[in-house]
Parts: C-alpha cells; structure tokens; sequence
C-alpha cells in the first residue's frame, strides 16, 4: 500500500472523527452529569469521572447506530473521502460554536446535517445518493418525537413519584433520590456513551470502506476485513470509546451550568426522574439503530419534570435559545459543509 495523498487523508479522517468524539465528550458530557452537580449528589470532579467511565462501557454495548450512520443515510458507495472531510470540519465547527455560547446542541445533528450536506453538494446528483427515507424515519421524525416523549415521560413519572412520596418528610426524599440518582445518571451514561459514541465509529468505519475500495489497497486483517461489507472494526469501537471518555473529563462546565442551573432548580427526585425518563428513551432508540441525539432527550426531561411543579418553574427564556439551537442545527451544518464541498469541487477543477 503506497503512502499517497489518500492514505494521508483517511489519517486526517481518523484524526478528525476521533477529535469530533472527543469535542462530543465535553460537550455532552452534561447529558450524564448535570443533574449529578445541580443536585450536589457528587461533586464536579467526581461526577464527571463517574461520567466518563459509562460513557466509555455504554459506547461498547453495540454498532446499530454506527451502521446507520455508515450506511443507511447515505450510499456508501457514491462517498469519496473529501466529503467525508468536510462532513467532519462541518459538525466539529458547530459544536465548538455551540459549546462556546454554552447552548446544549446535537453533536449527532451537527454530524448528520454536515454528512447530508457534503453529499448532496458533492455532485449534481448528489441529492440521489441521500436515503430521504431513512432520513425522515430515523432522523427527522425522532428529531421532534424524542423531545415530546422526553417532555411526557418526565412529566409522567415526576408526577407518579410525586403522589408516592407526598407524606414523606422532605429530608428522607433527598436521601433517598440522592442514592437512587446515582444509578439513573449510569443508565444515563451509559446511553449516551452507547448512542453518540457510535456517530464517530459510523464516520470512521465508512471513511476505511470507502478507501478499501481503491486500487491497490490492502489492510491488515485486524485493521479492515475486505469483502464483508459495511462492519466497525474493534480497534474503531475501543478508540472511540476510550475519547468520549476523554472528552467527558475535560467536562463541559458551561453546557452543565445551563442544563443543571439556569433551565430548573433541580433536586435529586428531580435528577432522578429526567434521567430515568431520558435513558429509557435513549436505550430503546440505539436498539433500533436511530442516532438519537441525547441533547434534546435529557433537556426535553427536565423540562418535563419541572413542569410538574408549575409551569413558571422552566425559564421559557433559556429553553427558546435552546430551541433555536435544536432548529438550526441540521439545516445549518447542511449549509456548510455543503458550501466546503463546493470550495473543495472548485479547487479540484482549478487545480487538476
């Protein structure tokens, strides 16, 4: 296998989907932890090692959402590595954007978006090459869905546990959520190192097809198995895991202020029901394969919860920015990575 400018770009391909895990860990990293701090359960430092430790195991539960990324929105066969490049430039520069104004945005949107961007601007019959029905099934419609069922499920059960603990003295439900939270911010962790972790395998194992298809290319068995088709090899799924985990420690502390602080004074009953709500969401989805963004789920929970209490307890101010920030991402990300996909078209014309 000669080092020529393709082997060089599936290297920068790797780099940069791993570096995308990585931004997706500490801008995520609230999904999992936020109520942990808001209810003073652990401290910072403590929750968010407890937070990358099950992201790291939820990211090697399964490879359902990676093949969707890999291959069900997109044909794999009309992908070149440039548009994968800018697929990847595309989310990375959303989320640090987001991350920077402290909004808790889709990291699996901005990915989604920017991919269906670079294809759909790669050629004239780029649109042909997107699955828009699969787009519509497994990313559109849960886009709006998950956030509702977010919104209900945590109303629901904040309501039930509400009713079940009305004669308990104040004191004892603390203590008692503040024990139980702990393992609904696991299952929370867990599905999320399970679901977003997955988006990066997806990049990453197309990018290593898409190069194994070319002339004269031959991998290692360990590194990529030529003629099975669409698969994540496992040295994909441990680097991935090991850098939301990774990510996940460096913290996120603006993102975890905005969703543990400003949305909802929470206590642990509160935590506790979001993250139940919000996991149990998440699970079901990576079971199916649907690259839930974890974002909307967990922030459409709290909404939830604090509804119970009354409606003023939600700072309406705060979720319209967050909302904002839900409704652009696709459409945005879509934009430009498809104007770099045509910058990228036009210096091959200059230049070849």
């Amino acid at each position: 296998m000669e080092f020529g400018p393709e082997l060089f770009m599936l290297i920068a391909i790797i780099g940069l989907a791993l570096i995308f895990d990585y931004i997706n860990g500490f801008h995520d990293a609230a999904n999992a932890i936020a109520t942990l701090v808001a209810t003073k359960v652990m401290t910072p430092r403590v929750a968010v090692l407890f937070g990358a430790v099950f992201n790291f195991a939820g990211a090697l539960m399964s490879t359902e959402v990676a093949a969707t990324i890999g291959k069900g929105l997109v044909d794999a066969s009309s992908i070149s590595m440039d548009m994968v490049l800018c697929a990847l430039i595309g989310g990375i520069t959303w989320n640090l954007l987001t991350w920077w104004w402290g909004l808790p945005s889709s990291s699996s949107h901005a990915l989604i978006g920017s991919l269906l961007g670079a294809t759909f601007f790669a050629s004239n019959e780029g649109h042909t090459h997107i699955s828009w029905n699969t787009v519509l099934d497994k990313i559109i419609l849960p886009m709006f869905t998950s956030p509702l069922a977010g919104f209900f499920f945590g109303f629901l059960i904040m309501g039930l546990l509400t009713w079940m603990v009305f004669r308990v003295h104040l004191h004892r439900i603390n203590w008692t959520f503040g024990k139980l939270q702990i393992v609904s911010a696991m299952m929370m962790a867990l599905s999320h190192g399970n679901n977003d972790a997955q988006k990066s395998m997806g990049i990453i194992a197309l990018a290593l097809l898409t190069f194994s298809k070319m002339p004269g290319v031959h991998f290692p068995s360990w590194f990529f198995e030529q003629g099975e088709g669409f698969h994540v090899p496992l040295w994909v799924i441990m680097s991935c895991a090991s850098m939301i985990a990774l990510g996940t420690l460096s913290g996120g502390w603006k993102i975890i202020h905005t969703l543990g602080n400003k949305m909802l004074k929470l206590q642990p009953i509160h935590g506790f029901a979001a993250e139940t709500t919000a996991s149990g969401i998440i699970l079901v989805a990576s079971h199916f394969g649907i690259p839930l963004s974890t974002t909307h789920v967990i922030t459409s929970s709290i909404m939830g919860v604090g509804a119970t209490k009354r409606i003023s307890a939600v700072k309406w101010g705060i979720v319209g920015n967050i909302l904002w920030a839900w409704v652009l991402t696709i459409p945005l990300t879509f934009l430009f990575s498809g104007a770099l996909m045509c910058v990228v078209n036009w210096l091959k014309v200059t230049f070849n």
